[in-house]
C-alpha cells in the first residue's frame, strides 16, 4: 500500500519530534519532511509534493493563515490540517475560510490525530470537539447573512503582508529581498504601496499596525 505523505510545519522542534513518534505508530502515514516556518515551508513545497500539511498558524516569517492561502493558491489538492494551542473561535474561521480542511487543537492531540487525519483524507472538514459546535452555529449565522464576520477584510496581498511583517520586524529592504528572493526595488515597491493602501505615513505606524492585526 502507497504511504501516505505528510509534511509537519511547526516552530518548535520538540514538538514535531514528538507529533512524528507519534505518526510513526500508523504504517500508512509517511512524514517526507518537517519545516520551522511559514517561508521555509512555501520553499520546500517547490521540491516535495506531500498529500497533507499539518501546520500550526503561528509561525515566523510568513504566519500559518497567510501559508495556507499561498497553499491553496498553487498546490489546491494538498490537504491541511491546523495543529495549533489557540481555541479562539476567530481563528478557527480564519483557517477554514483561507482553505484549512481541519483545526486540531494541540491539547486534542492524543486522542483526536488519528481521527483528524483520516477524516481530512477523506475529503471531511475536521475541528476539534471543542470547536466545533461553536463553528456550526457561528458559521451557519454569517452564511445566513444574521451578522458579519469579526475580522475586517484585509486590504493587503498575501506578497504585501509579508513584506509587512518583515519590514515591521525591523528587517532592511536588502534582508527582505533576499528573504523573499526578490529585488530590492520590487521590496520597494512593495513597501510604498503598502504605506499608500493602509495610509500610512512613517515606519512607526506600519509597526503599529503590524501589532495591531498580530503580525508581529
Amino acid at each position: 500500500m502507497q504511504s501516505y505523505k505528510i509534511l509537519l510545519a511547526d516552530d518548535h522542534a520538540l514538538f514535531r519530534e514528538g507529533l512524528k513518534r507519534i505518526l510513526a505508530e500508523a504504517s500508512e502515514l509517511k512524514v517526507i519532511g518537517e519545516v520551522a516556518d511559514g517561508l521555509e515551508l512555501l520553499k520546500t513545497l517547490n521540491r516535495i509534493k506531500p498529500d497533507m500539511i499539518i501546520l500550526d498558524i503561528s509561525m515566523p516569517n510568513i504566519r500559518g493563515i497567510e501559508a495556507i492561502q499561498e497553499i491553496k493558491a498553487i498546490h489546491p489538492e494538498t490537504k491541511i490540517l491546523v495543529l495549533t494551542m489557540h481555541s479562539d473561535i476567530e481563528y478557527l474561521h480564519q483557517a477554514i475560510s483561507s482553505g484549512a480542511h481541519g483545526y486540531l487543537l494541540k491539547e486534542d492531540a492524543d486522542g483526536e490525530l488519528f481521527s483528524a487525519i483520516d477524516k481530512v483524507k477523506q475529503g471531511k472538514i475536521y475541528v476539534s470537539p471543542k470547536l466545533s459546535e461553536y463553528l456550526t452555529e457561528d458559521w451557519a449565522r454569517i452564511h445566513r447573512g444574521e451578522h458579519e464576520p469579526a475580522s475586517e477584510i484585509e486590504p493587503l496581498t498575501t506578497r504585501e503582508r509579508e513584506i509587512l511583517k518583515l519590514v515591521a520586524e525591523g528587517k532592511s529592504s536588502k534582508e527582505v529581498a533576499s528573504l523573499l528572493n526578490i529585488s530590492i526595488r520590487t521590496v520597494e515597491h512593495h513597501r510604498a504601496k503598502i504605506m499608500d493602501k493602509l495610509n500610512l505615513k512613517n515606519v512607526a505606524e506600519l509597526i503599529k499596525y503590524a501589532i495591531q492585526k498580530g503580525y508581529i
